[in-house]
């Protein structure tokens, strides 16, 4: 690590300040490993100019809707002694679009089951098919029948073309 200087060392506050995070958030990235600091003689945290960089990363990666856990993993693909590069970025983003194709695939998905809740009316917390999608119509008892029946019309719909 190259030897730090005055002007390359910032306070938590000014980190934060710039960073347009709390001093707190500040900390607890530090305690998750996302970001790094160094202690002065009088033992105040100081960080590396370059953690503006990793706290834009961490902010990209909440904004598109990652888990802390994700961008530590994706974080900790990169050197930590220097700010990441455009081609670090281009590696990360490829990565989190494919990641955000799935969640979006998922929650379209889930808004689908939503439209047949809504559809169903049931109510019923037991038997939803939303809530409940192991239950096998209980034997045609209470509970989301029409939602089965949708979901069975276009499963056959789908294997039959």
């Amino acid at each position: 690590m190259t030897p730090a200087t005055p002007r390359s060392l910032l306070p938590i506050g000014e980190i934060a300040s710039r960073a347009g995070l709390s001093v707190p958030a500040v900390r607890y990235y530090e305690s998750r490993n996302l970001v790094t600091s160094e202690r002065t003689a009088g033992n105040k945290r100081v960080f590396r100019r370059y953690t503006l960089r990793r706290l834009a990363v961490i902010a990209a990666g909440q904004r598109v809707g990652l888990t802390l856990a994700e961008i530590a993993e994706a974080l900790a693909e990169l050197p930590s002694d220097k700010a990441p590069t455009q081609d670090d970025w281009h590696q990360l983003s490829t990565h989190w679009t494919l990641l955000v194709a799935q969640r979006i695939r998922q929650l379209e998905k889930l808004q689908g089951s939503l439209d047949d809740c809504i559809g169903c009316g049931c109510l019923s917390l037991k038997k939803c098919h939303l809530f409940n999608p192991q239950d096998e119509a209980a034997s045609e008892g209470p509970g989301s029948r029409w939602v089965r029946r949708s979901l069975e019309t276009n499963d056959a719909e789908e294997i039959h073309g």
